[in-house]
């Protein structure tokens, strides 16, 4: 009987398969997420976390009066919606950009933004919600050029306050180089009265100016004489000094329940309301026509009345972790320019978060500022977006630490 033998295996394995290149598309997503630094990653995380907790939120504390205005329950959320479609991107593209391209266009970026507020203050453009006229409004097209001024103030004033550094000896040649481009823009926006984002940019302003290396007395003085001048600006409007008056009475009168005191005790209303686990996201009664600009300023009393005390201490909780980013960003940035405009963005959002919420609470008379991120509006949406857009060009990589001669009198220091 004749066995047949198998065929004898080859020695050689066959060469592995070549690897397939990968597409594009996958190329350029890494290139557009590519960096070295982690706090480049927590920064972009938190912010596109606010940005979908805000679309939520505006979602359930609009839906009532989109309603009663359109007939439609999304007609805000889906147009804020649309907002945040345009801002991430260009955030996105933003945080491509080197340094160079933030200094090159300071300077436009500042008179774009006050030439815009011209066209507010002194065309027919110029539109009002009854409370203030700071909006420019082409057909249906509306836009807040106050906003585009926050943003442009964070890359002119480190453009200017690092590029001049004599500046900084004497307080004349601070308030002659810097001074009229701030006072005309907070001017121009304070003739809209819109204290609130006036407010805003007096407090980015002071705070380049503080992370810049100023001297405090000059800061304290600039402050004092800013009070002053507040002071009479209130004074100068009945409805604003009645504000301050039941701000300052802390609310308890009850013939100011209906005037002055209405949006602050209904805020307050469905705070305590929500308690410690709150009523359930799309259950707020604070939302049917109680709380004015529900969706807007006083998101915040929403919040805590559908997601409790739990769902603010989150809020606060990620704004915290927002001012760690920049905290970090800023001690890791080796240039000058990058400090000190991470310096204004971080003063700008986390201080106007602060305001929003300290206006909800009772803290500071009602101002009109949205919450960062959450509130309803496109322009200050998207101009946020792009303020941590800049900050993430500057947090793309981490920069090499600085080597040192080894020399014996540099290591005995």
């Amino acid at each position: 009987m004749t066995t047949t033998r198998p065929p004898a295996r080859s020695r050689n394995p066959p060469p592995p398969p070549e690897p397939q290149p990968p597409r594009a598309a996958v190329v350029a997503v890494r290139r557009l997420f590519a960096a070295e630094a982690p706090e480049y990653f927590l920064l972009l995380g938190t912010t596109l976390f606010l940005v979908v907790f805000g679309l939520v939120m505006v979602l359930s504390s609009s839906s009532i009066e989109s309603y009663v205005d359109s007939k439609d329950f999304f007609t805000t959320a889906t147009r804020q919606g649309l907002y945040a479609l345009i801002g991430v991107p260009v955030m996105l593209i933003a945080a491509r950009a080197p340094i160079s391209f933030w200094k090159r266009w300071a300077r436009v970026a500042v008179f774009l933004g006050i030439g815009l507020q011209l066209l507010v203050v002194f065309t027919p453009l110029g539109w009002g919600n009854g409370y203030n006229q700071n909006w420019i409004r082409i057909g249906s097209f509306t836009a807040q050029p106050s906003e585009l001024i926050k943003l442009a103030f964070v890359v002119w004033l480190a453009w200017m306050l690092t590029t001049r550094p004599q500046i900084m000896d004497e307080w004349k040649r601070i308030l002659f180089t810097i001074g009229p481009v701030v006072g005309l823009s907070i001017g121009l926006v304070l003739v809209g009265a819109d204290m609130g984002t006036a407010v805003i940019l007096i407090s980015i302003a002071l705070g380049a100016l503080f992370f810049a290396g100023v001297k405090l007395r000059w800061i304290a003085a600039a402050i004092a004489v800013i009070s002053l001048i507040a002071a009479g600006f209130v004074q100068a409007s009945g409805s604003r000094s009645g504000r301050v008056a039941a701000w300052l009475g802390g609310c308890v009168d009850p013939s100011q329940a209906q005037n002055e005191c209405y949006q602050v005790t209904h805020g307050w209303q469905s705070l305590a309301h929500g308690g410690v686990f709150g009523v359930g996201l799309g259950n707020s009664t604070g939302k049917w026509s109680w709380v004015p600009e529900a969706d807007n300023d006083f998101i915040f009393a929403i919040i805590g009345e559908e997601l409790g005390m739990l769902g603010a201490i989150l809020v606060l909780g990620l704004f915290v972790v927002l001012a760690i980013c920049f905290v970090r960003i800023i001690r890791m940035s080796r240039d000058p320019f990058a400090k000190l405009a991470t310096s204004a963005a971080m003063v700008w959002i986390i201080g106007q978060a602060f305001v929003n919420i300290a206006v909800v609470l009772g803290l500071l008379p009602v101002l009109g500022v949205p919450l960062p991120l959450v509130s309803a509006g496109g322009s200050a949406l998207i101009t946020t977006l792009a303020a941590i857009g800049v900050v993430l060009s500057f947090a793309r990589h981490r920069p090499e630490p600085a080597v040192t001669a080894a020399t014996p009198g540099a290591a005995r220091k």
